[in-house]
C-alpha cells in the first residue's frame, strides 16, 4: 500500500464529478443504441476483433506471429488518495489487453483536469501512480494528451501484443465449461459509500488494494489451461459481461449466488440502499435476460448487477481444468472462485440459482 494516502484536510476528489464519482460508463441500453446506428466495421482481414462483437479490446494482425492488441478506459475518481486513483485508472485500462490474452506493450495518458482550480501536485500524484502501475505490468509509458477540464477524469491507452492464434474473446464458451472469477464484486457499492464516509480506513485501504492490484498473474496463469472465452468485469457488471459471454457464444450460463465472492460489507451496505445508479441501470437492462430463481431477491440481483472498476477476469475453462485452474490462482494470492457453469440451456441467456 502507498505511503500516499489522502489526508482528512485534502480535497476530495470524488466530490468533484457531477455523477458522485462513481467512473460509470454509459449504460448499456443507451450505448447499444449509439453503438448500432454506426456503419459497418472495415471488412479489412487483418481485423481479428473488432468493433462486431462486445470484446474489451481491438486486435489487429501485424504478420503471422504478431497481432495488436488495442484499448483505452478513463474515468472520473472513485477514491479520494490521487496516486491510488492513478494506480486503479490504469490497473483497470490494463486488464483489457489481459482478458484478451496479450502482453500490454506500451501506455498512453489520457487527462481532464481543473488546472487552475485544484493543485497541481494532485495530477502529478495521479500520473506517478499510473506511471508505477504501467512499470509493474512490464509496459512503456510513451506519452498523452490532456485537456482542461472541469472535472478530474484519468486513464490509458494501452497497446499489447498476442499471437493471432492465442487471442482470448468473449464468444468461445461451451458447454460444460466451469466460470472463474478472479476478484471479488461489490466495488460499485464501496465505492458510493466512500461519498458518505462510511468506509473505515482499513476498509478503504484494502479497497484500494484490490482495485490496484492487475489481472497480470491471472492473465499468465490462465495460459497453460484450455481457455475457451475470457473478458475483464467492469462496468457492466458480472451478469452484465456473463450475458455477453452467454450471447457470443450461443450458450447458457448458470451463476452460483452463494459461489460469487463479495467484498467486505457489500451486502450489508446494500441492504441499506447503498446502490449505485449504475447497478440500477445495468439490472434494467439485463431484465430480460436474467432468470433469477425465487431465493434470489432483490438486494442480491443488484449486487450482481453492481458496476465494476478495475475487476476480475471471468474465464471459461473445461470443467475438468477447473479445480486445477483455480487452486493454482490461489496459490499466487488471486482470489479465485469457481461461480458460473456453460449450459446447452437457455441459449443466450442467464439463470441466477
Amino acid at each position: 500500500m502507498t505511503e500516499k494516502l489522502i489526508k482528512k484536510d485534502q480535497v476530495k476528489l470524488t466530490s468533484l464529478s457531477s455523477k458522485g464519482g462513481c467512473g460509470c460508463k454509459i449504460n448499456p441500453l443507451d450505448l447499444s443504441e449509439v453503438l448500432r446506428q454506426l456503419p459497418k466495421t472495415s471488412n479489412d482481414p487483418n481485423l481479428l476483433v473488432g468493433l462486431d462483437t462486445s470484446d474489451d479490446a481491438g486486435v489487429y494482425r501485424i504478420n503471422d506471429d504478431v497481432a495488436l492488441v488495442q484499448t483505452l478506459d478513463f474515468f472520473t475518481p472513485i477514491v479520494d488518495d490521487p496516486y491510488m486513483f492513478g494506480q486503479i485508472a490504469a490497473a483497470n485500462a490494463l486488464s483489457d489487453v489481459y482478458a484478451m490474452g496479450g502482453t500490454p506493450l506500451t501506455a498512453m495518458n489520457i487527462v481532464g483536469f481543473p488546472i487552475d482550480t485544484l493543485d497541481k501536485q494532485i495530477l502529478t500524484d495521479i500520473l506517478t501512480g499510473a506511471s508505477h502501475k504501467v512499470t509493474e505490468a512490464g509496459a512503456t509509458l510513451v506519452g498523452g494528451h490532456s485537456i482542461d477540464d472541469k472535472e478530474p477524469k484519468f486513464g490509458l491507452s494501452v497497446t499489447g501484443t498476442v499471437h493471432p492464434n492465442k487471442i482470448k474473446t468473449n464468444n468461445g464458451a461451451q458447454v460444460g465449461d466451469k466460470l472463474i472469477l478472479t476478484k471479488p464484486i461489490g466495488v460499485g457499492i464501496l465505492t458510493t459509500s466512500i461519498k458518505k464516509d462510511m468506509l473505515t480506513e482499513t476498509e478503504l485501504n484494502n479497497l484500494m488494494e484490490l482495485l490496484a492490484t492487475l489481472n497480470k498473474t491471472a492473465a499468465e496463469t490462465m495460459q497453460a489451461y484450455t481457455v475457451h472465452a475470457s473478458t475483464d468485469v467492469t462496468g457492466f457488471s458480472l451478469l452484465g459481461h456473463a450475458s455477453e459471454m452467454a450471447k457470443g457464444s450461443d450458450v447458457g450460463i448458470t451463476i452460483h449466488k452463494d459461489n460469487v465472492p463479495l467484498l467486505e460489507r457489500v451486502r450489508e451496505l446494500a441492504e441499506q440502499s447503498i446502490i449505485p445508479g449504475g447497478a440500477k441501470k445495468n439490472h434494467q437492462w439485463l431484465s430480460d435476460k436474467v432468470v433469477y430463481d425465487d431465493a434470489i431477491d432483490e438486494v442480491d440481483q443488484l449486487i450482481l448487477s453492481d458496476p465494476v472498476t478495475s475487476g476480475g477476469l471471468l474465464i471459461a475453462v473445461p470443467a475438468d481444468e477447473a479445480e486445477a485452474l483455480q487452486s493454482e490462482l490461489q496459490n499466487k494470492n488471486v482470489p479465485a472462485a469457481i461461480v458460473g457453469t456453460v449450459t446447452e440451456e437457455n441459449t443466450g441467456m442467464i439463470h441466477v440459482e
